[in-house]
């Protein structure tokens, strides 16, 4: 009898797709985000599964901050991100604007959100954001 196989669970980014198929490949290294887009809901998924290592290593060493305390990851769980845009301002770069949801200690939060990426030696890395209000 064939061995069973697993369906892999749906990828915390909400793209529709299976985890193993949508930012499972950038977070273990075997296929690094094509866009920014694609960094971005890895980064979210990143956030959603505790995955400090991915979000240290995708931050721009200009903005990188030294260390994430996993303990700050852990106190949120994350519900739901929305893709509002995504647009490439230059060769190399791109912004996403984007809703992230979250319930932090039992409270409804959300994040909007436009963020700036560069692509350096074909990788995209996140630089930094601007929160928008209400």
């Amino acid at each position: 009898m064939p061995a069973k196989r697993t369906a892999s669970p749906a990828c915390p980014c909400q793209s529709g797709l299976p985890y193993a198929d949508c930012c499972g490949p950038a977070h273990d290294g075997s296929r690094p985000p094509a866009t920014a887009e694609a960094l971005m809901r890895s980064r979210y998924s990143a956030y959603a599964l505790r995955l400090t290592d991915w979000l240290l290593a995708t931050a721009h060493p200009s903005t990188r901050p030294e260390s994430i305390d996993p303990a700050e990851l852990a106190a949120a769980k994350w519900i739901g991100l929305q893709v509002l845009r995504h647009e490439q301002t230059g060769p190399d770069e791109a912004i996403v604007e984007f809703i992230a949801r979250c319930r932090v200690g039992g409270r409804a939060s959300r994040l909007h959100e436009t963020s700036r990426f560069v692509r350096e030696d074909g990788h995209w890395y996140y630089v930094d954001g601007d929160l928008h209000e209400g």
